[in-house]
């Protein structure tokens, strides 16, 4: 299934993320493309809000990964694999252990690990139009 969704106001980030996680609750792995400053690590920052983290969420550039405690005490796996240069450099943390957990990931900038990425992932590309809107492009 694939989506179009424009988002017109970043307030509308949070309905996003709620409308996301209903309409993909079965689904655990989550890719987001995008420029620089698109609102990626934003709209996974709502999502986490949602899933009932209550510490706080940054992107996790320099650490590759961060984990945070869901409301039902699940974990979720925050990626930023911006600085990677290649997917070698996931080998390190156990990248696909990660992905085969069942916990929810959330993976920024996957274009460098694109093989090890499930099939069934969750892909939301995210694209700022001229007017400062983002179109939201899901593919389920």
């Amino acid at each position: 299934m694939s989506a179009i969704m424009v988002m017109r106001q970043a307030e509308d980030v949070n309905d996003l993320a709620a409308a996301l996680l209903h309409v993909c609750k079965h689904k655990r792995v989550f890719t987001f493309s995008g420029e620089l400053g698109a609102g990626k690590t934003t709209l996974i920052k709502a999502m986490c809000a949602e899933l009932g983290v209550e510490d706080g969420t940054s992107s996790p550039s320099f650490g590759i990964v961060n984990e945070y405690e869901a409301a039902d005490r699940s974990r979720i796996c925050h990626f930023d694999l911006y600085r990677l240069k290649d997917a070698s450099e996931l080998d390190g943390i156990g990248f696909e252990e990660y992905l085969d957990s069942g916990d929810h990931c959330l993976v920024e900038w996957p274009e460098v690990a694109a093989g090890r990425i499930p099939s069934d992932a969750v892909r939301v590309q995210i694209r700022v139009n001229s007017d400062g809107s983002r179109t939201i492009l899901l593919d389920v």
